[in-house]
């Protein structure tokens, strides 16, 4: 069964709060985590009311939060960034070849997306969560991503009604 139906036009995901670059560059580092055998959800809203561009759960069970900034104006007006540290254990920046590398924080690491693929240019040092906080984070992850598939798959079912004969 498809999670999405070919026939509707407005992804079942998408909450059009991303310019189209970002959106770009959001897939290419999707399509790095999947060479990596890394799963990512977008839009994560985190304890505190901050919201994760890209939260990254690694193969290893390490979260990485990947903050995606599209223009140096985009970075200059962001100021909450340090906060996403007690939300994981590697803080990245990405964005796309048009922004140059040396306006990024040296203490965070640095992904290079140009929507088909990405390239970690700089690890993030490691600072690991603590067990609670990395439980919580992890049930957190799961429950927005069942929520998201069931959403998605909703989304793309003509759904019988009550009347019908299902079987």
């Amino acid at each position: 069964m498809s999670v999405v139906s070919p026939f509707r036009f407005v992804h079942p995901l998408a909450d059009g709060r991303q310019s189209d670059r970002a959106m770009l560059v959001r897939r290419g580092v999707q399509r790095l985590c999947v060479d990596l055998g890394a799963v990512a959800l977008p839009e994560v809203m985190l304890k505190g009311g901050r919201r994760a561009d890209l939260l990254v759960m690694t193969q290893k069970s390490e979260f990485w939060i990947v903050e995606i900034k599209t223009s140096i104006e985009d970075l200059r007006a962001d100021n909450k960034w340090p906060d996403y540290r007690a939300h994981c254990d590697r803080l990245f920046f990405a964005t796309h070849p048009a922004v140059p590398m040396d306006i990024f924080p040296a203490d965070a690491g640095f992904i290079l997306s140009d929507g088909h693929g990405a390239e970690i240019l700089t690890e993030a040092p490691a600072h690991p969560l603590a067990g609670a906080t990395r439980k919580a984070l992890l049930q957190r992850f799961a429950r927005l991503a069942a929520s998201r598939l069931m959403l998605a798959e909703m989304a793309g079912l003509d759904v019988p009604s009550l009347d019908e004969d299902v079987c």
